[in-house]
């Protein structure tokens, strides 16, 4: 009867969640039927394969030098981009929750808000605009004549600082929102204490988020090998390749730039990407759980 009456009760939000609840099963768990054309040799127009080919195809992508340097490449990119991008919101939050003046705190906050909701696309070619080897605003600047985006030594720092400039405001909403609930009795209790903001910041504010922070690292963790395949395929040009070819840009070749024939190869050479993923996400959560006590299940 309890639960009859929660269900009259709050049916809106039960249909709600049907849109979601849709989404994902027809998106995210529909798709992984596909994953057994990684065992099968497909040929469009049929629906999983003709041939039991096993682990054939992995082994073609395993022995390809090419893969390997996609793979060093997207670890490479993702602990940069990890180790920079990560505490960048953190921080960014916590001095932000400090501004007493609101009207100048808003302000920031807006403006850290707005890259966000700007496509990705946009966003580049704002960049490569900027940084044309010819008529690039940094060039004039800087009295050179450097192809920025297509030198594989900037490629990686292009990435990591459009990642910056484009969702740090964004991750910060979450930090901030973890910050609204600590309890404000621990400021005023450190502050009796003799504790200056600084220290109230190291002492209170720090540890009262640090769940959300294990969770958004282990979730972080879990993306280390999905790179944004968009902003890297919109860099990707053939003279920075030895550092901008990553796997997600490594399995999009095999599967429409090499011919219909490797489709199988494409979707092992991804399934294989995805089991490293998982096993990295349940690594971090056990981890995290043994050392903090934090995990997401």
């Amino acid at each position: 009867m309890k639960k009859r009456s929660a269900f009259r009760r709050y049916w809106p939000l039960y249909v709600m969640l049907v849109i979601p609840l849709v989404h994902f099963l027809l998106f995210k768990y529909g798709p992984m039927f596909g994953a057994i054309l990684a065992f099968r040799n497909y040929k469009p127009g049929m629906t999983f394969g003709a041939e039991w080919r096993g682990f054939r195809y992995f082994e073609i992508f395993l022995k390809d030098a090419q893969y390997w340097r996609a793979f060093r490449n997207t670890i490479v990119l993702s602990l940069l981009n990890l180790v920079i991008n990560f505490p960048g919101p953190i921080i960014f939050a916590i001095l932000l929750n400090e501004l007493r003046f609101k009207r100048f705190k808003k302000l920031v906050q807006t403006i850290s808000y707005m890259p966000r909701f700007m496509a990705t696309v946009v966003v580049i070619s704002i960049m490569a605009t900027m940084l044309m080897p010819h008529s690039g605003v940094v060039n004039k600047l800087m009295g050179t004549n450097i192809d920025y985006i297509g030198n594989p030594g900037y490629f990686k720092w292009i990435y990591v600082f459009t990642d910056m400039w484009q969702y740090t405001g964004f991750t910060a909403i979450i930090y901030l929102a973890a910050i609204t609930g600590i309890n404000t009795d621990l400021y005023e209790a450190a502050k009796i204490d003799g504790a200056n903001r600084f220290k109230q910041m190291l002492h209170v504010t720090v540890p009262g988020i640090l769940p959300t922070m294990m969770v958004m690292l282990i979730l972080n963790i879990g993306q280390l090998l999905r790179l944004g395949f968009e902003k890297v395929l919109l860099l990707y040009r053939p003279s920075n390749s030895s550092a901008s070819d990553i796997l997600d840009t490594f399995t999009y070749r095999l599967a429409f730039e090499a011919g219909s024939t490797n489709y199988s190869l494409a979707a092992a050479a991804g399934l294989f990407t995805a089991v490293i993923s998982t096993v990295l996400v349940i690594s971090a959560n056990a981890v995290s759980r043994k050392a903090t006590g934090e995990s997401i299940y």
